[in-house]
């Protein structure tokens, strides 16, 4: 409110207590109409208060914090309301496809076990490596892996069998065994 002198005069409702008396159930009731959560609507107002406190002075006329308390309030049960929308699209999303589709399930089994072979394969010696890399993430064959590699077959099956030996210690058991059955 403004005086006749037009110089900014302090609020009718001049302390927090006041105002949140005053405005907490409107609010309360503006957020639940938007976000139909008694809870949720009224985690908003709180946060819409909290950050109103140590404001207060920054208000001369009533309507201006009476615009601000709802305007901060609908920004906030907006920002919730994308929030629970992305988050209900990505679990849907997650969920299709995990569960609903096979190739998408496949894959995610691939992926984690791939991850756990990747932490094992550190550990193994540079020729085992090399060679088990080339076999299960490049898909090359025996043949082609001698020749890329310039070595014997022989050692090639050598090598991919000491890996594997070593692998399956490293590894635990069910990864290993989905290793083998998702490989050729």
């Amino acid at each position: 409110m403004l005086d006749g002198n037009t110089k900014a005069s302090p609020l009718a409702i001049e302390n927090m207590e006041g105002v949140f008396r005053a405005y907490y159930p409107r609010l309360c009731y503006f957020a639940f109409t938007m976000l139909e959560s008694k809870e949720m609507a009224e985690d908003m107002v709180q946060d819409v208060f909290l950050r109103l406190q140590g404001r207060m002075n920054d208000f001369f006329a009533e309507n201006a914090l009476k615009s601000f308390l709802y305007l901060a309030v609908k920004n906030a049960c907006l920002n919730q309301l994308k929030h629970r929308a992305v988050k209900e699209k990505h679990a849907e999303i997650v969920h299709l496809s995990t569960s609903e589709d096979p190739v998408a399930l496949n894959n995610l089994i691939r992926a984690e076990v791939y991850g756990e072979v990747h932490l094992a394969l550190m550990g193994l010696p540079d020729g085992c490596k090399r060679v088990i890399t080339l076999s299960f993430f490049e898909g090359m064959k025996n043949e082609e892996i001698a020749r890329a590699l310039d070595l014997s077959i022989n050692t090639v099956k050598t090598q991919k069998k000491r890996a594997l030996q070593l692998l399956r210690l490293k590894m635990d058991p069910r990864a290993f065994a989905l290793l083998i059955l998702l490989n050729p």
